[in-house]
């Protein structure tokens, strides 16, 4: 078997264009990948496209040897960026190889682990960034099922906060706690907002609701001041998305401190760097919680990673409160039933590109997500009309 080509395919999510990746093989067996980025999808799309003369005519089951050439070979370190445009078609190769061996991927990552994965929701609290919007939206989360959420309280928070919005954020997840009570838990994001003295003060503070951790508190460039924090932090830190290395995980595992990792597969070149970043945590008895906001393509991918990970965490779901018209620009969505994922047991990936669907959404530069612009929380365009 060999590849024949690559296309790509954006879909113009309001608040993050998707970008979705399809490898052809002489066999007539395709797979399908993601590369999304926030902001980024031309520039990731770009380099899908200029990575292919590394890939075509390539047998699909060699993944180690075709992500060496895409990473290695190239002799660029691309970050992010690089690895999302290699990420798209590694996952695809995968979905080539579960289909060719009809197996979902799981069964070729070590088999199955768990019977169902326990899921939290994100992207639930479009709105007001006010204690009683939050309060509302929770309690439609829970309707569904679920038993864990995460949410950003900080509003565009940048560094420090003000008293005043300290206050805000420390009411809003009070607000949160006494809708849902205390068997549900609540995961707070940071956006990698605050300096080490503003993330210890605040974790003090929120830590009578007793989340279930304070996610990347600090920017993730500075793995000294994240190591700072966890040490000091009322709250288990939590951290990893925006890593771009299995490097940078090892430089931040030796300090032993963080316990909860979230590699993100789409920044790290896809499933097979993920999983051995997974094993990497194990060897320090961590666990992980894969970072899992983007696509309905990455949502399948990470479900079949989850499934394999013996030190799996908990899923991140965006799936449930996106746009109406995502779950049809896949066949086969990923389901949650009762707050947990439903595993799949189609061959790959599970699912497959509706292209004719994705074809109604194109791609707009003002799809992106402002985490530092007041009024962010609300995921409308930047241009100012509502989705």
């Amino acid at each position: 078997m060999r590849i024949t080509a690559i296309d790509t395919y954006i879909a113009g999510n309001p608040w993050k264009n998707w970008l979705f990746a399809k490898v052809s093989t002489d066999e007539g067996i395709h797979g399908i990948g993601e590369g999304t980025i926030n902001y980024f999808a031309k520039t990731v799309e770009a380099a899908i496209h200029e990575l292919k003369p590394f890939v075509i005519g390539m047998d699909p089951f060699q993944v180690e040897t075709i992500s060496q050439r895409l990473v290695r070979d190239v002799y660029t370190e691309g970050a992010q960026l690089h690895m999302c445009a290699v990420s798209a078609i590694e996952i695809a190769l995968w979905d080539i190889i579960g289909k060719a061996c009809n197996q979902p991927i799981y069964n070729l990552m070590g088999g199955r682990c768990h019977e169902k994965l326990r899921a939290y929701a994100n992207g639930w609290y479009r709105g007001a960034r006010t204690p009683e919007n939050f309060a509302e939206n929770a309690k439609k989360v829970v309707a569904k099922g679920y038993t864990a959420m995460k949410f950003d309280p900080f509003g565009n928070a940048w560094r420090q906060m003000s008293r005043y919005d300290t206050d805000l954020a420390i009411d809003i997840i009070r607000a949160v706690r006494s809708t849902v009570g205390p068997s549900v838990d609540l995961l707070i994001e940071g956006h990698c907002r605050f300096d080490v003295a503003t993330a210890i003060r605040v974790s003090e503070l929120m830590a009578e609701f007793r989340p279930m951790w304070f996610e990347e508190p600090v920017s993730h460039t500075n793995i000294a001041a994240m190591v700072e924090v966890a040490r000091r932090s009322a709250v288990p830190v939590a951290t990893g998305e925006s890593l771009s290395s299995k490097q940078q995980f090892a430089e931040l595992l030796k300090h032993d401190v963080v316990s909860i990792l979230q590699p993100e597969p789409l920044n790290l070149g896809g499933l097979f760097a993920t999983r051995k970043i997974a094993d990497m945590v194990d060897a320090h008895f961590g666990s992980i919680a894969p970072h899992s906001a983007q696509g309905p393509v990455c949502s399948a991918a990470c479900a079949q990673l989850n499934t394999s990970l013996p030190n799996f965490l908990i899923h991140e779901i965006f799936d449930d409160f996106n746009e109406s018209w995502e779950k049809k620009i896949v066949t086969n969505p990923v389901e949650v039933k009762d707050g947990y994922v439903v595993i799949s047991e189609r061959p790959g990936l599970g699912i497959d590109l509706v292209i004719e669907e994705i074809e109604k959404h194109p791609y707009q530069a003002e799809n992106y997500l402002p985490l530092f612009k007041p009024g962010w929380e609300k995921r409308e365009r930047q241009s100012g009309g509502k989705h």
